[in-house]
């Protein structure tokens, strides 16, 4: 039996004690006033666990005393697992830059601006009323279609924009003025087909660059990018075109406002550059340039070069449902797959360097075949590479430690015994699954409290944040 026995190490008579912090690193924030990346990455984890749902907000709603259309779908469907589940959910969320309005749009044509605020000082209550109080609405209109996606212009905070992928138009509303109707309607013009007719576009989702606010992008369901320049005409003076008509699902740009990056439905991310061939002179013309990527890049190909995942899965091409620039390291651009794949592309190299792969649905009996009606959209936390992202098979959201370091659990190079025993006195890092009341399709973080609000596939948002507690 001794040979199973593991020796007592002895302790010297006055052993050292170990510190959490080393002391130069609280002289260094104390000094400066700023944290250090790597002493905030140590403090993720524990971030990641004051999580929880404290507010859910469910869309009972009314426009001009009667049940708004999302309102009505959504009573119409409950309890019946057999519905129209393609007009039912929250399809895009967003905050401004100063996180004082949240805008929501759903796939039943609702589009409101709600003061975050009032919202964050109900959900007090709100697991117990499950409402949300009408009158504090900022904006809220129906649009008679099915909309996609919503964006706050970073140069003019009263405008927010939104579209469809079954109108070939943009539009942008001013929060400043009473009035229900949009004050610019941008339109990306038709493509006429061999046979003579001509093929409708729809929007798949759209942002504003931070130089001026007059220059808008929008991705279609044909494989385009249009870029308008608002001051000029209200039809693109770009196209960015791919080599195949396939849909571009989502779109972000550079903080340089240069790089244009789109994540298709053939599971391949394009990059454009404004500032090759003769773009530059682009705004300053009538007519409409098009331009080819500068590069595309194969998921599949991509992730099929690492080997430890390769030798356990089977690498094969998936849809693209969203793709996110860190606004903490502007470099990673992370990816979220229609199989729940999520990852981070570092667009100084052209590699993947993180991938988290969460169990398939089908293993937890999941409904896939509904699931498809929704294009996921994740989000950043403002700081610590922090990546939220919607279950696609479970009733929550995953905290997805992506921090530009071996260090990171996520990290395509992570060594797991050895962080455990060189870190042994530090917080641990690993990834983290919040349970929710509801499905998630789309997130948002809160710029300055990173906050999360969380759409769901009835409608309903949700508040995840730390618990709050009163001070005596």
């Amino acid at each position: 039996m001794e040979k199973y026995l593991v020796p007592v190490k002895c302790q010297p008579e006055n052993p050292k004690p170990k510190r959490r912090i080393s002391p130069w690193i609280w002289s260094t924030i104390e000094l400066t006033g700023r944290i250090v990346s790597e002493y905030r990455h140590n403090l993720s984890g524990l971030l990641m666990q004051s999580y929880s749902e404290i507010g859910v907000f469910n869309h009972f709603y009314h426009i001009g005393g009667r049940k708004c259309p999302t309102h009505k779908t959504r009573l119409a469907t409950d309890g019946n697992t057999g519905g129209p589940f393609i007009k039912r959910g929250i399809s895009a969320v967003n905050f401004d830059n100063k996180g004082v309005y949240l805008v929501s749009v759903t796939k039943s044509g609702c589009l409101t601006v709600h003061d975050f605020e009032a919202l964050y000082c109900q959900s007090n209550d709100s697991l117990k009323c499950l409402g949300e109080d009408e009158s504090k609405h900022v904006l809220h209109t129906s649009l008679n279609q099915n909309l996609d996606a919503v964006r706050w212009n970073p140069a003019n905070q009263d405008e927010v924009a939104c579209a469809s992928t079954e109108s070939n138009k943009v539009l942008i509303f001013d929060i400043g003025y009473f009035s229900i109707k949009p004050i610019e309607v941008l339109r990306a013009g038709s493509i006429t087909s061999i046979f003579g007719s001509d093929i409708r576009r729809g929007l798949c989702d759209i942002a504003f660059t931070t130089i001026d606010g007059s220059r808008m992008i929008a991705s279609d369901t044909l494989g385009i990018v249009n870029v308008w320049d608002r001051r000029m005409n209200v039809f693109p003076c770009i196209e960015l075109t791919t080599v195949s008509p396939s849909t571009i699902n989502s779109i972000q740009i550079s903080v340089d406002n240069q790089i244009i990056f789109g994540g298709g439905k053939d599971g391949i991310v394009h990059v454009w550059d404004l500032r090759g061939g003769r773009t530059s002179t682009a705004f300053q013309s009538n007519k409409v340039f098009r331009h080819p990527p500068l590069t595309s890049l194969k998921l599949a190909s991509m992730l099929g070069e690492i080997e430890s995942l390769k030798a356990q899965s089977e690498i094969v091409a998936k849809e693209i449902h969203s793709i996110n620039l860190n606004p903490s390291c502007p470099y990673q651009l992370a990816f979220h797959l229609d199989d729940g794949w999520s990852g981070v592309l570092d667009m100084h190299n052209f590699q993947v360097t993180h991938v988290h792969c969460p169990p398939p649905a089908w293993l937890n009996g999941s409904n896939t075949s509904t699931d498809m009606l929704y294009l996921r959209k994740p989000s950043w936390l403002p700081t610590n590479s922090v990546y939220v992202v919607g279950s696609p098979s479970d009733s929550g959201i995953h905290m997805l430690d992506f921090y530009p370091s071996t260090s990171s659990p996520c990290h395509v190079n992570y060594n797991e015994d050895f962080q455990n025993t060189a870190e042994t006195n530090q917080p641990s890092k690993q990834n983290r699954f919040i349970p929710l009341s509801k499905g998630v399709t789309a997130c948002a973080a809160h710029p300055l409290n990173s906050t999360v609000v969380a759409g769901t596939k009835d409608s309903a948002l949700l508040m995840v944040s730390q618990k709050k507690a009163s001070v005596n």
